[in-house]
């Protein structure tokens, strides 16, 4: 038999306090995939953070701009996603990375933490289809998926 807990007990103080944290929304980008010299397909991308708001407000960066070129030379230039095999995709590797990036190139721990909203890919046909106006929904490969927190507290991303 498993002792009992309690969840109301206090916890010990760690002596770290806790940084107040601010949501900087990404915008929804499309990031062309170019293999063999051509675009195949695009991936339909929000990305966003939680940010050290003391740190973030010393800095006079456009967040949203510098992710959103992050993002393209994550997603051009380096190979992230192996498109026939989408369920190997390392989402939490893919995040590390985003953070570790954009703090160097910021310059100092600035973002805490990296929300995926949404990752998906679009085949060339599909893009094309769509644009023609063919009926019927686009059909997209989900890679990465999750919720932002409902109590964060955006951000103007400057």
């Amino acid at each position: 038999m498993e002792p009992l807990r309690s969840d109301s007990a206090p916890s010990e103080p760690t002596g770290e306090v806790e940084k107040p944290l601010q949501l900087v929304r990404g915008e929804s980008i499309t990031v062309p995939v170019i293999q063999q010299g051509g675009v195949t397909g695009y991936f339909l991308t929000r990305i966003s953070f939680m940010v050290d708001q003391e740190k973030a407000k010393a800095e006079e960066l456009p967040m949203t701009e510098l992710m959103t070129d992050q993002l393209f030379t994550m997603l051009t230039g380096d190979k992230m996603v192996d498109l026939d095999n989408v369920n190997d995709f390392d989402v939490n590797a893919f995040r590390d990375k985003i953070k570790t990036q954009m703090n160097e190139r910021l310059g100092g721990e600035i973002i805490q933490q990296v929300l995926i909203e949404q990752i998906d890919y679009v085949s060339q046909t599909e893009a094309r289809r769509a644009a023609d106006g063919q009926s019927g929904p686009m059909e997209r490969t989900k890679i990465a998926e999750e919720a932002v927190p409902e109590d964060a507290k955006p951000a103007s991303g400057h």
